[in-house]
């Protein structure tokens, strides 16, 4: 499926830049030359919807809206829609090593209101056809997010309980009394969608490829669950019935709570998985490749009761397996995928991913769990149609686990199936490691490339905390001499594009 090449996963909210979080503006494009020069093949990132609870990235409350916090600002200076001194304003003065989201919370939504306002008629006209060329989902998404704003509470604890049920007088009331605001909210789509389509195609134009990643689920506070409840396992005020998560595992004695409702998959078969079928459809229109978390959902999935305090309290339920990877074939027959198939699978799960003929994923993390040499994981065990990565945003650095979280018998094992000597560096010997793999597409977190510790990791799974989806690198460390050797490394192992 991948020809034998490499990558670097790194989401944009982690790139360098004075306003507080990364952006499609110059430094995407130069962390695009710096992957040129270092020969790799694709980029990936974490999902590029608005975050939701806790910033995290796979709890939005869109799956089709693009993240405003990524608009490019010196971008806008250079349209005529702000000035420099408004860009000035809102520089960042604090860490550069982390996103501070309180700070942009504050400050970024008022500048673009100033943005909006400044814009001609020529422009808003762009914004209209926009608008128009994406009705099938922008309309509902920044209406629900101007009431959302408005009402500054979660869908279901609107104070308009007519609103939440999507009663046509009270939605008909609130479009208008919001009017201005849902226009700024497609405006913002808009801008997103043009800054997303420039770095796009300036990456695709220097060899580079995107790989693009959809949450299996949304967010219970989400347009997608406002407008159309019938997909999802909720009630008529939109409160889930049931919600998502995992079961307890080694790695983890209580499970994950994720709180997602689960799908009404007897409805999306009747529909042909019409809405399942668009969102790949947009989500290949956006990216070259498309990562699906928590691929095995669609054969088995954990259903926990709404009122339930743990995940323990939860049971095995049937998805809808190859039913629904044939629509996409069917109706999506573009689009290449990614199975994230990690974590404790049945033996069902597995023969249905090994099945399906989609690569999945390698964690070199995980690999020396078993001092024994048993892992599938370790790189002279991988397939050519897999994965294997360094690590993934779920997983601590490879530095991290090596260092501080690997038992001396792991350590030991670890050192010397990859040859790690101190003077080559921890990270580089785990991307030679997974370089080396038969797998034909191999990718380090940027992480892993500098070698960097604990204090990078971008999420720890099943927390909530300030540090989670923060993490961001500094304009010096993407410098030539890490760009070379990763290309030597990669020309070393047969990886070059």
């Amino acid at each position: 499926m991948f020809p034998r090449s490499s990558g670097i996963l790194m989401h944009l909210s982690s790139l360098p830049g004075p306003y507080g979080i990364g952006s499609m503006g110059a430094e995407a494009r130069h962390f695009v030359d710096f992957l040129q020069r270092g020969g790799q093949s694709y980029w990936q990132l974490l999902p590029l919807v608005p975050s939701g609870g806790s910033n995290s990235p796979y709890m939005s409350p869109s799956s089709a809206a693009g993240n405003p916090l990524f608009i490019d600002l010196d971008e806008l200076v250079a349209q005529g829609l702000l000035t420099e001194a408004d860009v000035a304003a809102v520089r960042y003065h604090g860490s550069p090593d982390r996103v501070d989201y309180p700070f942009l919370y504050a400050t970024r939504m008022p500048l673009l209101r100033k943005a909006f306002q400044a814009a001609d008629e020529a422009l808003l006209e762009q914004v209209d056809a926009f608008a128009e060329e994406h009705k099938d989902w922008l309309e509902d998404y920044a209406l629900f997010t101007a009431i959302h704003d408005h009402f500054g509470a979660p869908l279901q604890a609107w104070s308009d309980k007519k609103l939440i049920r999507r009663d046509e007088k009270a939605v008909s009331k609130y479009a208008g009394l919001l009017a201005e605001d849902v226009k700024f909210h497609k405006f913002l789509q808009y801008l997103f969608f043009q800054q997303w389509s420039a770095l796009k195609a300036y990456a695709n134009e220097r060899g580079i490829s995107i790989i693009g990643d959809i949450p299996i689920y949304v967010s219970p506070d989400s347009a997608d669950v406002w407008v159309h409840p019938e997909l999802f396992r909720v009630n008529a005020s939109r409160q889930p019935k049931f919600v998502a998560g995992v079961p307890a595992d080694l790695f983890n004695d209580q499970g994950q709570l994720w709180g997602n409702p689960l799908y009404n998959w007897s409805y999306h078969e009747k529909t042909g998985y019409a809405w399942w079928c668009n969102r790949i459809r947009q989500s290949m229109a956006f990216y070259d490749v498309i990562r699906i978390d928590h691929f095995r959902a669609f054969y088995d999935y954990w259903e926990i009761s709404a009122d339930s305090e743990t995940a323990l309290e939860g049971k095995w339920k049937k998805g809808p397996a190859t039913k629904i990877l044939d629509a996409f074939r069917k109706n999506v027959p573009n689009a290449v995928f990614i199975a994230e198939d990690l974590g404790d699978l049945s033996e069902g799960a597995v023969k249905f991913i090994q099945g399906c003929g989609i690569p999945g994923m390698k964690v070199l993390t995980d690999a020396f769990n078993d001092v024994g040499g048993s892992s599938d994981f370790l790189p002279h065990k991988g397939i050519p149609d897999s994965v294997m990565y360094t690590g993934t945003h779920d997983t601590p650095t490879f530095v991290q686990w090596y260092c501080d979280m690997a038992t001396p018998e792991q350590r030991n094992y670890c050192t010397n199936y990859l040859h790690i000597h101190a003077d080559e560096g921890i990270g580089w010997c785990a991307i030679a490691g997974a370089w080396i793999s038969p797998c034909r597409l191999a990718m380090a977190p940027l992480q892993d490339v500098l070698g960097l510790g604990a204090d990078s990791r971008m999420n720890f799974p099943g927390t909530v905390g300030s540090s989670n989806w923060s993490w961001r690198v500094r304009r010096e460390a993407l410098n030539n001499v890490v760009a070379d050797r990763l290309h030597y490394v990669t020309g070393l192992y047969g990886r070059l594009r």
